[in-house]
């Protein structure tokens, strides 16, 4: 077996075993994807400061966020679809976060359930929600996550209408997949995926579906989902799903540092700069180039994080020297879910810590706490 030695490689592995229409769910952006793909560039136009003769023993990756303790500014972001990357993906990929010790987010949109993931997991996770117009719905899943554990709410802000992605209507994208002849002929070259999915009962969006009457096949949960996008999202809804929920509140798809000032004042516990892994606004700026101009709006109100286009332990470092106090990846966790299942997972996390821990000494800091602005080489 080749040896896994970056993202990259998970990266190639996971193309190889995985149906393309979900492969493409996780490897695609909207439109051009000039926002996907920029996401990854613009770290790479970051350079860092070597620094040398500095005593770099005993370093720590160790850090908080939201008040609970981390192994590394790294959290899994929620993605949708997970568990058709690997069967259960979901829960092995939380698995893996809480054996790592990082923070695992379960999206509304995942296949295998909250009950699923809290039955298979015996420390508290993260759930993201989406807001649909059913509030009634909403209350409920709210209302699961309280008793399922979840330690933190991610309200996610910037779907409320969805973005076009050419590679899903192309393939048809669909849990699970629909038994055309292209799709049989392509799952046919993954005999180690069909074999796991065949393993397995949850192959639909299982936080939805029995949970939503009326809802109880892929027909009808396509009917439903397509009315329940909420255009009408606004702040008074934050405020109300802030007191529904009642704990920890994490604010997902924040860009512009006016509405940073808003998820300030709302009262949530961090912000997330996002734009959704360049799968919603295409033309949007990468993530790490408005974060300095966020993190300079709302000062110390707020935890600020950053997601989008994060493949390395560099990334993170250049993401906390710019300002933030966290960082969530998604691609790269399915890269490696999607590659070896749970084992994937910890590859990935083990990649980017151990990135993230020689990048820090050779800018000549031991703690992450104590990173800062000094480990970028100024731009010219």
């Amino acid at each position: 077996m080749a040896i896994i030695t970056n993202i990259a490689d998970l990266r190639e592995r996971h193309r190889r075993r995985v149906p393309r229409m979900f492969y493409d769910y996780v490897d695609s952006g909207s439109w051009d994807e000039l926002t996907y793909r920029d996401n990854e560039s613009a770290f790479a136009r970051i350079r860092l400061r070597q620094r040398v003769a500095v005593n770099l023993e005993n370093r720590s990756l160790r850090m908080r966020m939201i008040g609970e303790e981390v192994a590394m500014p790294v959290a899994l972001a929620p993605t949708g679809l997970t568990g058709m990357q690997w069967a259960d993906g979901e829960i092995l990929a939380a698995r893996a976060a809480e054996k790592f010790g990082v923070p695992f987010t379960l999206s509304t949109m995942s296949v295998c359930s909250i009950e699923d993931v809290a039955a298979q997991t015996t420390k508290p996770f993260w759930f993201q929600l989406y807001v649909m117009r059913d509030r009634d719905f909403i209350a409920s899943l709210v209302e699961r996550a309280r008793a399922a554990g979840c330690s933190a709410l991610v309200l996610t802000l910037d779907l409320q209408i969805m973005g076009q992605r050419h590679q899903d209507l192309k393939n048809g994208l669909s849990t699970p997949p629909r038994l055309t002849p292209g799709n049989i002929a392509n799952m046919m070259t993954k005999p180690a995926w069909c074999l796991a999915m065949l393993g397995t009962r949850r192959r639909q969006f299982r936080n939805l579906v029995g949970h939503i009457p009326g809802v109880e096949n892929l027909t009808s949960l396509a009917q439903w989902s397509a009315e329940q996008l909420d255009p009408t999202l606004n702040w008074e809804d934050v405020a109300w799903i802030r007191d529904l929920w009642g704990g920890k509140l994490i604010l997902k798809g924040i860009m512009d540092p006016a509405d940073a000032r808003l998820a300030a004042e709302s009262g949530a516990d961090a912000l997330i700069v996002s734009n959704h892994g360049g799968r919603q606004l295409d033309g949007a700026p990468a993530t790490i180039e408005v974060l300095p101009g966020i993190v300079d709006a709302v000062g110390d109100q707020i935890e600020v994080w950053v997601d989008g286009g994060i493949r390395s332990g560099q990334d993170v470092l250049k993401a906390m020297a710019l300002g933030a106090k966290g960082t969530l990846i998604g691609r790269a966790f399915n890269y490696g879910l999607g590659a070896m299942g749970e084992r994937g997972v910890t590859r990935c996390l083990e990649i980017i810590a151990n990135e993230l821990d020689l990048s820090m000494a050779f800018c000549g800091y031991r703690d992450i706490n104590d990173v800062n602005a000094d480990v970028i080489w100024p731009a010219a």
